[in-house]
């Protein structure tokens, strides 16, 4: 996992600081600007489409660690297919997102989990399947059980989420981090019989097949 860790740097002088790449996939019109733009700037924009890649940063302050997001959210139009390797490589995590209002968006989000299947092997980067746009419940063409039943045979995070309503945005970008945590925690060296202390990433771990 390409991350850079660095103790000592966080406010308190004893946390570590964690450097994550998380790129947003899926396809036109799904709202991944609009979730990125939500979750950082706390605010709503509708955005026209995305011309292969916009970059945005941010900081999380927790108790375990430092954790530094640097979010790449990619292009949806297939004249981008082919680049879109370029943004997604080495990367810690990825937000694929379709609409629930738009049967076809979700088809699309499995072409990318496939993919991403074929690129990484499963340590290496934390997937999360999004339902993005729950406003528009009443035009629902994909129902709650049916992502979240392809999250679960995948092994993926899963949440629904409404960028213009601010419904669990934060909340999956909170189960990643933890995801992303628990993996470090996982990683950690044992304590060493001569006292050194080791990293102890105490934060909870989120249920991966959350919904």
């Amino acid at each position: 996992m390409a991350q850079e860790m660095m103790p000592g740097t966080s406010l308190e002088g004893s946390r570590p600081t964690y450097t994550y790449k998380v790129v947003l996939l899926g396809s036109m019109s799904v709202g991944k600007s609009s979730l990125a733009y939500r979750y950082v700037k706390n605010d709503f924009r509708e955005f026209l489409p995305t011309v292969g890649c916009s970059f945005f940063t941010q900081t999380l302050n927790l108790e375990a660690a430092t954790v530094k997001f640097e979010i790449w959210d990619t292009a949806g139009q297939e004249k981008y297919q082919s680049v879109c390797h370029l943004y997604y490589r080495n990367a810690n995590a990825a937000l694929i997102v379709y609409d629930i209002a738009n049967k076809e968006t979700l088809r699309r989000a499995k072409l990318w989990v496939e993919e991403l299947e074929q690129k990484f092997l499963p340590d290496e980067i934390v997937i999360a399947l999004v339902g993005n746009k729950t406003d528009l419940a009443a035009e629902r063409e994909v129902t709650t059980e049916e992502g979240a039943e392809f999250a679960q045979t995948k092994g993926l995070l899963f949440m629904e989420t409404s960028a213009k309503s601010n419904h669990q945005v934060n909340d999956i970008f909170m189960a990643v981090v933890q995801e992303l945590l628990q993996q470090e925690k996982e990683k950690a060296p044992a304590p060493s019989p001569h006292g050194r202390s080791t990293v102890d990433l105490q934060e909870g771990t989120p249920k991966r097949r959350c919904c």
